[in-house]
């Protein structure tokens, strides 16, 4: 299988996906909506149309032994599934904002039985931006511009210190949960020159992978936020960024992970606080 072949296809596939969940946020809609631990009734059907556009279009891509949410216990060594996620960023979504993203990532299952994400795709429709990477293939950031569409490796950032760099965080919606990011926040105030919240986790992700922050860290992210932060993995791992837990372990596709990603110069400045 050619794997970057199948990384431009899937490219294509949330594109052209993207581009339908681009007219449903543009569409009036009513901005009260009530949220529930992060989801939104308004965004369930979007979430369901979308899915169900992707996996439909992901069948007639290559042989694969079906989708992450329905894989066995115990897969056996080589085999694959797809992981389409829902749209990451809702909040974003629903309130107009541009960033929101549609993902896909395509897990293999290893000699050891551990699934490991191989490919991935985010794409961030009313941004103009897509970036895919697979296996051994590089990390591709695609750009809208005036003149068409422009396509470019990319790579993390070079800041070699904490001081004077961007560091971007997210948080859980449980006030619990959102208290470790929240202290993280406070004991490094002042060191970095910017400490950004903005969301979705793909998207922090892929813009440690491009360089435009020079770490990401969340505590508490859960089952739910695998697709995401699986497409946005393949993306900074391939872009020879780091992706870890906070603890120094790799990440644990079947449980809750506190995830930091940086550009790998400053990550031993800044784990001391990720406690």
């Amino acid at each position: 299988m050619d794997m970057k072949q199948l990384a431009l296809d899937v490219a294509r596939v949330t594109q052209d996906a993207g581009k339908h969940a681009l007219t449903d946020q543009t569409n009036p809609h009513d901005l009260s909506t009530n949220y529930v631990h992060g989801e939104s009734q308004f965004t369930s059907d979007v979430d369901d149309r979308l899915v169900r556009f992707i996996k439909n279009r992901l069948t007639h891509l290559g042989s694969f032994d079906g989708f992450w949410e329905n894989r066995p216990d115990n897969p056996a060594p080589g085999t694959r599934y797809w992981c389409v996620g829902s749209v990451d960023g809702v909040i974003n979504f629903v309130r107009n904002m541009p960033e929101w993203t549609v993902t896909v990532s395509l897990f293999e299952v290893n000699n050891e039985g551990s699934a490991q994400p191989i490919l991935g795709v985010v794409h961030a429709p009313a941004l103009g931006l897509t970036y895919l990477a697979a296996r051994g293939q590089g990390a591709i950031r695609e750009r809208r511009t005036p003149l068409g569409t422009k396509r470019e490796k990319i790579m993390p950032s070079m800041a070699k210190t904490l001081q004077g760099s961007v560091v971007c965080f997210g948080m859980s919606y449980f006030p619990e949960e959102s208290k470790r990011a929240l202290n993280v926040v406070s004991s490094i105030a002042g060191k970095p020159a910017d400490i950004k919240r903005v969301g979705p986790a793909s998207l922090d992700l892929c813009k440690v992978a491009d360089g435009t922050y020079d770490a990401y860290f969340e505590p508490h992210l859960h089952k739910w936020d695998v697709p995401a932060v699986s497409a946005g993995a393949i993306v900074v791992w391939e872009a020879q960024g780091k992706l870890r837990q906070w603890d120094g372990s790799m990440i644990h596709w079947r449980r809750e992970n506190d995830v930091v990603a940086s550009n790998g110069l400053i990550i031993d400045e800044l784990r001391p606080y990720l406690v």
